[in-house]
Formats: C-alpha cells, sequence, structure tokens
C-alpha cells in the first residue's frame, strides 16, 4: 500500500475516484433516491368534508362493477365531449390553440359548479422527494378530465405544499421572493409570501397551496417584467401556469417551446395572455420539459426537454376531474 501511494499521480486517482463517488450520490440523493416518503390516506374537500382515498377507490369500484359512470351514478346527463370541448352539468372546459410570439399555446378555459372539481394528485398517491410520474399517467389514474403538471414539489427541500385540504409540507428556505399561490374552500385565487404567513395559518379554509411562482397577474395587475425570469431559466420556455377571471372560472395556458417549430413564451408574454383573458390572478407553475396537457386522456401539447420529445416524470398534477 505505501508503494503504491509513493507515486503522486495514484493520490489522483484515489481523490477522483472518491469525488466521483461522491458526485454520483449526490445526483442520486437529488433525483432518484425517494425519501421523506407519506402515502396519502385521506383528502379534505369543500364544505369541511373528509373523504378517504380507501372510500375514494371502493366508490370507483363499485361503479366500475356495476358498468356505470362517475356521471351516471351521480345522476347527472351524459356529457357531451369533442376533440377540444367538454361540457357536463358540472364542467364547461373549452380549449384554443393559439399562435402568437413565433410560439404553439393551448389556452384551456374553465366552469365549474364548485371548487371540490379542481384538483390536485401526486405520484403514486405519495408525498415525497422523487416520487414521479408522468402528468398523463396521473391523469388516467385520476380519471381526470383535463389535467396539467404542478409545482414539482418533489425537486425541493422547502416550499409549502398543501393539497386537497391536506398540509404536507410546512417548511421554506427563507428567501425574500417565495411567492405562493392559495386556492381557498371557495376555490378563489390569491398570492401570498411564505415570509409573512405561516403555512399552518393558512391551512384553515384552504385547498391548494403551490410553491414555484412568481405571480404573473396579481389584483388585476401584471406582476412581472420583461427581465423576470426563473431560476437560471431562458427567457422563452415552454410554460405551465393558471389563473382565475371570476368565481370558479379559470383559465390555464400551456405552451410548446425549445423547438425550431415553438419557441415558447416569457414569463411576460404568459402574464400578457392571462391580462388579455381578464384574470384577476395568474400563477406560475413548473415549465421547461414538465409542461404538459393532457385532455381526455390524449396528451394535447408537445412536451420536450429540448434533446426529444417525450413528457417528463414529475412529482404532481393540477387536474379537473370528480
Amino acid at each position: 500500500m505505501k508503494v503504491f501511494f509513493s507515486k503522486p499521480y495514484r493520490w489522483a486517482i484515489v481523490l477522483s475516484m472518491i469525488l466521483t463517488v461522491f458526485s454520483v450520490y449526490v445526483l442520486l440523493d437529488t433525483f432518484v433516491i425517494p425519501k421523506d416518503v407519506t402515502q396519502i390516506q385521506t383528502e379534505g374537500s369543500t364544505g369541511g368534508k373528509n373523504s378517504s382515498a380507501g372510500d375514494q377507490t371502493a366508490n370507483q369500484s363499485s361503479n366500475q362493477s356495476s358498468g356505470q359512470t362517475p356521471d351516471e351514478a351521480s345522476g347527472q346527463s351524459d356529457p357531451i365531449i369533442t376533440d377540444s370541448t367538454y361540457h357536463d352539468d358540472n364542467i364547461t372546459i373549452t380549449i384554443d390553440t393559439v399562435r402568437e410570439y413565433d410560439t404553439t399555446f393551448y389556452v384551456a378555459d374553465i366552469q365549474v359548479t364548485d371548487p371540490e372539481y379542481l384538483k390536485t394528485a401526486l405520484a403514486e398517491n405519495t408525498f415525497g422527494r422523487n416520487i414521479k410520474e408522468t402528468t398523463s399517467e396521473m391523469a388516467a389514474d385520476h380519471n381526470a378530465i383535463l389535467a396539467i403538471n404542478g409545482d414539482y414539489y418533489g425537486f425541493r427541500n422547502t416550499g409549502y405544499v398543501l393539497r386537497n385540504g391536506v398540509l404536507y409540507r410546512e417548511t421554506t428556505d427563507g428567501s425574500t421572493d417565495n411567492e405562493d399561490l392559495v386556492i381557498d374552500d371557495d376555490g378563489d385565487f390569491s398570492i401570498v409570501n411564505e415570509n409573512e404567513v405561516s403555512a399552518q395559518s393558512l391551512s384553515e379554509g384552504v385547498w391548494q397551496i403551490f410553491s414555484f411562482g412568481p405571480a404573473l397577474i396579481e389584483d388585476g395587475n401584471i406582476a412581472v417584467t420583461a427581465s423576470s425570469e426563473v431560476s437560471q431559466s431562458k427567457s422563452s420556455n415552454p410554460r405551465t401556469a393558471i389563473g382565475q377571471v371570476s368565481g370558479l372560472h379559470y383559465i390555464i395556458i400551456v405552451s410548446d417551446g425549445r423547438t425550431s417549430e415553438s419557441e415558447g413564451l416569457s414569463l411576460l408574454e404568459m402574464a400578457q395572455e392571462f391580462a388579455e383573458r381578464d384574470c384577476t390572478v395568474a400563477y406560475n407553475l413548473d415549465g421547461g420539459g414538465s409542461s404538459t396537457m393532457v385532455f381526455n386522456g390524449e396528451v394535447v401539447n408537445n412536451p420536450t426537454n429540448g434533446r426529444s420529445m417525450q413528457e417528463r416524470e414529475v412529482s404532481d398534477i393540477v387536474y379537473i376531474g370528480y
């Protein structure tokens, strides 16, 4: 051993090996190894009601065994569905494909009769780091009519996470610009700063909290500028964002990007699209390769990471459904 290390370059080889192993571990710990795992047991709902995941599964199984759709089981009339629209007694969705800024993007106009139809789901029905599925897989698992990627909470250790009335994470990294989207039990949107209000104080009467950002529209005014951007991201990207027009009336926009056919949107361009549709609040969710819209089981947009056209696995979705 002494003879082996007597040559200086051999120390360099050993050190390189140690650094390589450490780097691989850090990458696996960040992107692959699941941790802080919590299996979802219950989901809150509006009106102070709580229904267990087991009860929901049992109800779905009962409907399937009887040959009934959710609409038939609830006494609703059959929905009217086309390639770009959905309408039933409680949910109306219209999707438009728009071409502007050398970019193709998809605008979903959504109206519901109750905020409980604006739901979220976690990959594998589990809260934790590096628990991931594609948006379309989660949409299928939850019979979503319309689904988009969420805030990819599982990529980070901090940021408030409250989904379907259940608080999962209440830690913040202390930055001054941690803007969260809060959806209350009435389905109304608001923007809060994690440094100014605790997750515990928000949890009463709140249906969802997302921590990505930034806010695009606040109090009816555009809240970003031409220089605004997320971390080290490029100015034009695939984007996913959600906004509110009025009570139980929402807009979702997902843009293509990073291809020769579709450049992508800046945060300001995205904000302007929400402003043109009279949104009073709009919020940026995870984008880039995560940006995905699924409607009636089909992926609407063209998800890409700039190298290949495919969905990225993410930790959560926002969806409209029963």
